[in-house]
C-alpha cells in the first residue's frame, strides 16, 4: 500500500503552463501501474497553452469552471465534469471562472516530459 497527500506532492509549472502535482507515478514508487495521476491547477483568466502528449489522458474537474478544447471541439468543464482526451491531440484549457480551475488528470501511460509537445 502506498498512501500520499495533496500537500505532500510538490508543485511545479508543467510546458503547457498549469500548475501539477504528481499523486501517483510509477516512476517515482514503487507502484504496479503504467499511469500516472496529478492534480492540477490552473488559475482564473488564465488559458494553458496549446500542446499535445503521446498519452492519453482522462480529466476529472473539481474545482472552478472553464472551456476545454481538443482539436476544434470546445466544451465548458465545472465540478464533475470529466472529459477524455485521446493520445496526440492538440489541446488547452482556459479558466473563465473567478476560482482556480482544479482538475485530476489520469495519463495512460505515464506522463514523462519528454512526450508533451508545447505548440505556443
Amino acid at each position: 500500500m502506498l498512501k500520499t497527500s495533496l500537500s505532500e506532492c510538490p508543485e511545479f509549472l508543467a510546458g503547457d503552463h498549469t500548475w501539477l502535482r504528481e499523486l501517483l507515478h510509477p516512476d517515482k514508487a514503487p507502484l504496479c501501474i503504467r499511469y500516472s495521476l496529478a492534480h492540477g491547477k490552473l488559475d482564473p483568466g488564465r488559458r494553458s497553452k496549446w500542446h499535445r502528449l503521446a498519452s492519453s489522458e482522462v480529466y476529472y474537474f473539481i474545482a472552478g469552471r472553464g472551456v476545454f478544447t481538443v482539436g476544434d471541439r470546445s466544451v465548458p468543464v465545472a465540478p464533475g465534469s470529466v472529459v477524455y482526451v485521446p493520445p496526440g491531440s492538440k489541446q488547452s484549457l482556459l479558466n473563465d471562472g473567478a476560482v482556480p480551475l482544479e482538475f485530476l488528470c489520469l495519463v495512460d501511460p505515464a506522463w514523462r516530459r519528454e512526450d508533451e509537445e508545447v505548440l505556443e
